[in-house]
């Protein structure tokens, strides 16, 4: 890859470029409360959270963050942050109840004020249209897995342009379809909570359709740049047999998106495999991957951490440490690397192996915006009411060098957006696990600034990363 030479270091800094874009990142369910607050339907996330057993804790979204009420409040922490964009968002049944048909104006009206206000504090909204709260009343008609979903979903994205696109920045199909693919339907960890490995590539096809469909469907209401964003995987082999294997489980999660996003097919390496190829499970019709393939104006990549892949040993039981992954293989976690609350492995030049071996590679001149990169630790308020949140602030540094030094060697990353701005719903974790860069009180709803906060403030105010 070709090496680009600017003026990105000094001393005693490394310089993002000129106009490189700081943000910070939520989702609709994981914050917003107002559960069925002026005429929003029920989610899929509102169902499975309120089944017995399935969220840690027994914890629902059911006021969050209440966003919906205190969205004043998070709109100035993000300029006391000093951010120059905001993704968020949008519940598809707040806006339409049941997904089809008639839309809640009140729905409306209540992103209408969040984006107004962003936009009078100088702040870019970036828009999601879909993480993860499907309107129930879809689920029942089949979900991910039926394949009208995806004119439905082009649907809400052209009520979503029509509404909105004269405000937003940038628009987001989809948030990490591998997870609503792979981790609602196949492994059944989050909802819906199904598990049916055919289903769930049904689901992922249907996804990739109805990203498509979206993003016809802004095009012809919205002048703002769209994309998606792809949570991609590095899997790296500890031994030399486990090579293959970490390349087949690239392509069930990398490739299954990447390549028919820019490529027009599903990954060679999983020809015949109907468990994860779409097209070997018989999905693909004639003019599906015209309608994948429409031209984007940016990639999202979420990444958090890699995969040490390793065999399974011999008496087919993992050792502590290691999760199966396939049937000869394990993940692994070695020694001498920090481990997060969510028990992720914390190495940050992992992110730009992802920027530099795989997503570069693939995506060529296209731009780049880290959408999500943060990590969760054991945050409490000391008694001098600080929250000294070290570790992430350790990560944050690791991985903004490294996305530093994949700028330098030629990825055109433009921006980048912390996971998460407020501590909140963490999906079938509850509130057990904070990712914020604000600490919340979810008795009291009030909000802090954390250690980390005021690192990456200082990092967005420079435009720089202290090197020490």
């Amino acid at each position: 890859m070709p090496r680009r030479y600017f003026p990105m270091s000094t001393d005693d800094q490394l310089r993002f470029p000129d106009g490189f874009l700081w943000g910070a990142a939520t989702a609709a369910y994981q914050i917003e409360g107002g559960a069925d607050a002026e005429g929003k339907g029920p989610s899929i996330w509102d169902t499975f959270s309120h089944t017995p057993g399935k969220v840690f804790h027994g914890d629902n979204g059911d006021v969050a963050c209440d966003s919906f009420h205190r969205y004043g409040e998070d709109i100035a922490l993000l300029k006391r942050l000093g951010v120059g964009s905001y993704r968020l968002s949008l519940s598809w049944p707040r806006i339409q109840p049941t997904g089809r048909g008639e839309v809640n104006a009140k729905g409306l009206d209540y992103y209408n004020r969040v984006i107004d206000g962003l936009v009078e504090a100088g702040i870019e909204p970036s828009v999601t249209l879909y993480h993860w709260d499907l309107p129930q009343a879809l689920q029942d008609a089949g979900g991910w897995a039926n394949r009208d979903i995806a004119d439905w979903f082009g649907e809400f994205a052209a009520i979503a342009g029509e509404a909105f696109g004269d405000r937003v920045s940038r628009w987001i199909t989809l948030n990490e379809p591998w997870v609503v693919a792979h981790v609602g339907y196949r492994d059944g960890r989050h909802a819906p909570g199904i598990q049916d490995p055919a289903l769930a590539v049904a689901a992922n096809h249907h996804l990739l359709l109805a990203h498509g469909n979206a993003v016809s469907a802004l095009r012809a209401s919205s002048a703002a740049p769209v994309g998606i964003t792809l949570n991609l995987t590095v899997e790296r082999p500890v031994t030399p047999e486990a090579a293959a294997h970490a390349a087949v489980l690239e392509a069930r999660q990398n490739g299954v998106y990447l390549d028919p996003i820019f490529h027009g097919r599903y990954p060679e390496l999983l020809d015949g495999d109907a468990s994860f190829s779409p097209a070997a499970a018989g999905h693909v019709r004639d003019g599906d991957f015209e309608i994948i393939g429409a031209p984007l104006d940016f990639l999202g990549v979420n990444f958090y951490a890699p995969h040490y892949v390793g065999m399974l040993h011999a008496d087919g039981e993992p050792r502590r440490g290691e999760t199966v992954t396939g049937p000869d293989t394990v993940s692994i976690q070695p020694d001498g690397l920090p481990i997060t609350a969510m028990n992720w492995l914390v190495e940050p030049g992992s992110i730009r192996e992802l920027l530099t071996r795989i997503v570069a590679p693939v995506t060529g001149a296209l731009p780049v915006y880290i959408t999500e990169n943060g990590s969760s630790w054991h945050d409490y308020v000391t008694q001098d009411g600080q929250v000294n949140d070290l570790e992430r602030i350790a990560y944050l540094r690791g991985h903004l060098a490294a996305v530093h030094g994949a700028i330098a060697d030629g990825v055109p990353v433009k921006g980048y957006f912390a996971w998460s701005l407020l501590d909140n719903f963490e999906w079938a974790e509850g509130y057990a696990k904070r990712f914020g860069l604000v600490y919340v009180d979810f008795a009291t709803q009030e909000r802090l600034l954390k250690r980390s906060g005021e690192v990456y403030a200082s990092i967005v105010a420079a435009n720089a990363l202290p090197k020490a």
